[in-house]
């Protein structure tokens, strides 16, 4: 049986080399070379605890129930059918280190052994080389957590080891943002903390190889959404949903071959089934992703986003195929949401020049070929009245079809550990936070 890692990281998005940008991330270059790249790779939810709960199960956030984050109160109904349980199940080995934000009760996560020890990303590393050194008697799961390229305050986490700071004169903010001072410097730090990440993905993959496990073991290197900037993390445009994905192992994922058929994080689940020979669970939304290194053009022909919780409540859905994308506001409120946007010198620039002012629709339709950046909303424009039907008729039938609960209520129902900030804030730490059901009046029900 195939071994799997999976390592993940929080908040990188596609903001490394291999997807064309200039941010210095050789391992994750290397790992793209060997491997297999999705240029149009998707999470289910960009947001980080429903994201990553999305991938291992293999289902959309509402219909697994992760409506928000762990850490303010929210869990998993089943959380057997995390994919770890479901390895451990069928005689791996599930180990973790670092990180993983899905679960509270880390004995719910599926996990033989947690590889305990010191925090701190670097930690991390080592124990999972440290694990890659064992003798092993059955097949493994290795998950590997960073927390890295996380905010850190502010800012963003260290430069890496022995390396010169990133200059701020001579990089360019993301598409989403306008080009300052303000903004480069905060771009600066992101790319300092993406070469940190990049260290510490190529320390796990070189003892990977050391090993002698290449062979016949699935890498799998993702992020849970992208990075935390203004209009990117939180949002449901491609700056919010695109992540980076790259697999390398055995089933045709190597030879840097790069797919640009549309995956979504839920579609992972499956296809380690398919890898390693094991029955689908009936409860699986995905689809297997081997057919694309096997010659097939596509698997998918839309995928599918959501928010819910974040910090506050901002519920929206949106629908993506090759060329359009329709995003649905499901709730009243036209103006940002600010607390579901980390602090920063980006998100300080922009606020500086009256962001918490701009209104947005309550319905957006792009066209992703001529509008790439998801600037110019055609909702309004007649000559689209056809593929607006289209679009919001494909998301109608995916809402009915997956049992989507906002169909029939405007709230989506909170856990009573669930805490919410008052949406009118500016920031996350700005506003007390309070009980999610006392906010929406439902403390008694």
């Amino acid at each position: 049986m195939v071994n799997i890692v999976y390592i993940h990281s929080h908040d990188t998005g596609r903001y490394v080399q291999p997807y064309g940008y200039s941010i210095p991330t050789p391992a994750i270059q290397s790992l793209a070379e060997e491997g297999t790249l999705f240029r149009k790779a998707f999470c289910a939810n960009p947001t980080c605890s429903p994201s990553r709960a999305s991938l291992l199960t293999g289902q959309w956030p509402h219909s697994c129930g992760m409506g928000g984050l762990v850490n303010r109160g929210w869990s998993l109904p089943n959380p057997q059918r995390l994919l770890p349980n479901f390895l451990r199940e069928h005689g791996y080995a599930t180990v973790r280190a670092g990180i993983q934000h899905v679960v509270k009760n880390p004995d719910e996560g599926g996990y033989s052994r947690i590889l305990e020890g010191e925090k701190g990303d670097w930690n991390t590393a080592l124990r999972a080389t440290s694990f890659l050194k064992e003798q092993h008697d059955q097949p493994f799961f290795l998950d590997v957590g960073f927390f890295a390229t996380h905010r850190l305050g502010d800012g963003f986490s260290n430069s890496p080891k022995n390396t010169i700071p990133t200059n701020p004169n001579y990089v360019r903010p993301p598409a989403p943002l306008p080009d300052d001072i303000m903004t480069r410097r905060d771009m600066a730090a992101y790319i300092d903390a993406a070469r940190t990440l990049d260290n510490l993905i190529g320390t796990v993959i070189q003892t990977l190889d050391a090993q002698n496990f290449a062979d016949n073991t699935l890498v799998i290197c993702t992020t849970d959404h992208c990075v935390a900037f203004p209009r990117m993390k939180c949002n449901l445009t491609d700056h919010g949903m695109g992540v980076m994905l790259i697999l390398r192992g055995p089933g045709g994922f190597k030879g840097g071959n790069v797919i640009d058929g549309l995956v979504s994080h839920i579609d992972l689940f499956p296809t380690v089934c398919e890898l390693a020979e094991l029955r689908f669970p009936d409860w699986l939304q995905g689809v297997s992703m081997l057919p694309l290194v096997n010659g097939a053009d596509k698997v998918r022909s839309e995928i599918f986003g959501e928010i819910n919780y974040h910090v506050c409540y901002e519920p929206q859905r949106a629908v993506r195929t090759e060329g359009w994308k329709y995003i649905l506001r499901l709730h009243d409120r036209a103006r940002p949401v600010l607390p579901d946007c980390d602090n920063g010198l980006s998100k300080t620039f922009l606020l500086k020049n009256d962001w918490e002012l701009y209104e947005e629709s309550k319905e957006r339709l792009y066209n992703l070929v001529l509008d790439p950046n998801e600037v110019q909303n055609l909702v309004n424009d007649k000559e689209y009245e056809q593929k607006l039907g289209e679009m919001r008729a494909l998301m109608l039938k995916w809402r009915k079809e997956t049992g989507d609960p906002l169909i029939k209520e405007k709230l989506f129902d909170p856990p009573p550990s669930a805490q919410i900030v008052d949406s009118n804030a500016r920031s996350p730490s700005e506003a007390k936070v309070m009980s999610a059901r006392s906010f929406f009046g439902l403390e008694n029900s």
